[in-house]
């Protein structure tokens, strides 16, 4: 294995598990996975291409409107509150830096072999950080739901970013359903996509996240109606019982999101209502600032607007509009907008022949749809160990598709037409005369 084809998977792995590795490199801002791109893309200058690549790639434009609006912001931040500077472009650093996993994996020089590969080892990855939070919710012991013992799996040392674990969970189950749903002939694949099922679910189960609940939910209901109505209905039938079941911490989570007030009215709980406040206090944030607060601030600015002081918007949508402005949001939702034209692309172009593409262009489309509410009631669009598998997966997609494309158009080429006998050898023609 080369240096670079060891370094792309590698990242991969580091990016999810860097909490695991407690690696640094003493330079403010700047972290290991920097300098493993750096080097990716220095070894990439010296190997050529391997595809004819589509020009330009889907996401480019979107991606590159997504970063100006985040640098205004962080200008716009450093005009209004020039506070800490190092800290303001660290955060803005990161926020570009992971969606560039997208060029990098799109245009990362492998064969259509390896390209296959790398979108296996994600997924791999994607398993094993379930099983990680699953053995965690196992040391904690499903009894009585206690909010300090929730499962973040490789994504925090404790329960504080257990919710962020939960989404990554419900991001990557759709890929799984889908290739157990769909492969077909492949028992061994099937069977590992079941086991990857149930390490994903025990994952999220044991972060108690109710939103990684409703992704996982939604996901496999899309995927079974797609497969087959008949086989969602009995699924679905069969599910429902099945949840008594459960371990009792986790139906009672579910169970507080609504409660009963001390004159007998129905209430949500803490946390759903913390957020509506919160969310409240960032439109009034919006109303009083309308370019935004600037990339960074609203934790700084929050508690002007609510009781909540220095705490996240649990909510990236609401979190655009209020540091970057409306009209960063309208280039968020544009970006949003292009992910699901990938996922239309991959769906295309994916062959009828080939379950194995039409299984992950499924699974994508619908993982697309989970990373989109997963931003809802958290916010971790721009948290690389949650999404950066997700934008490389989209270059890896990309690209695994168009190998497909381009072995296609070989297939439809005619076959050379050879020339006849008498083309030849023209002579013959007057010698079978005399």
């Amino acid at each position: 294995m080369t240096l670079l084809k060891g370094l792309l998977f590698f990242q991969l792995l580091f990016v999810v598990n860097e909490l695991h590795f407690k690696w640094g490199t003493g330079i403010p801002g700047l972290v290991p996975t920097n300098l493993i791109f750096v080097l990716i893309l220095i070894l990439m200058r010296g190997k050529s291409e391997v595809l004819t690549l589509r020009e330009p790639p889907i996401l480019q434009r979107a991606l590159l409107m997504f970063f100006g609006a985040l640098a205004v912001a962080f200008l716009w931040a450093e005009v209004t509150d020039f506070d800490d500077p190092v800290a303001d472009f660290t955060y803005l650093k990161n926020a570009i830096f992971y969606p560039l996993y997208y060029f990098l994996y799109l245009r990362c020089r492998q064969d259509e072999k390896t390209t296959r590969w790398l979108i296996i080892w994600i997924l791999i990855i994607a398993a094993v950080a379930g099983l990680e939070g699953l053995r965690e919710g196992l040391d904690y012991g499903f009894g009585k739901y206690n909010p300090f013992r929730r499962a973040s799996g490789p994504f925090g040392e404790d329960w504080h970013h257990a919710n962020r674990a939960g989404v990554f969970y419900g991001m990557f189950m759709p890929m799984f359903v889908a290739l157990a749903l769909f492969l077909k002939g492949q028992k061994l694949w099937r069977l590992a996509a079941v086991g990857g099922m149930v390490l994903l679910a025990g994952g999220a189960l044991s972060t108690y996240s109710r939103q990684a609940y409703i992704l996982i939910v939604l996901a496999v209901a899309i995927l079974l109606l797609r497969k087959s109505v008949v086989l969602a209905v009995i699924l679905s039938v069969a599910l429902a019982g099945m949840v008594g079941y459960l371990p009792d911490s986790v139906t009672q989570r579910v169970e507080e999101t609504k409660q009963q007030g001390a004159h007998g009215q129905e209430e949500v709980d803490v946390s759903t209502q913390s957020r509506w406040d919160i969310w409240a206090g960032a439109m009034d944030m919006l109303k009083e600032h309308p370019l935004g607060v600037g990339l960074y601030r609203f934790r700084n600015n929050i508690g002007n607007y609510s009781k909540y002081k220095h705490i996240d918007a649990h909510n990236f949508y609401v979190l655009t509009a209020a540091e970057t402005g409306p009209q960063g949001e309208i280039i968020f939702v544009i970006l949003l907008v292009m992910l699901m034209r990938l996922a239309k692309f991959l769906r295309q172009n994916a062959p009828k022949n080939d379950p194995e593409m039409v299984a992950l262009s499924l699974g994508f489309t619908v993982m697309t749809v989970c990373v989109m509410m997963g931003n809802i009631y958290g916010s971790p669009f721009l948290e690389g160990a949650i999404m950066g598998p997700y934008w490389a997966l989209c270059g890896l997609l990309e690209r695994y598709v168009q190998f497909k494309m381009q072995a296609g158009d070989k297939d439809e080429r005619p076959e050379p037409r050879h020339a006849t006998l008498v083309e030849r050898f023209p002579l013959a023609v007057h010698l079978g005369r005399r």
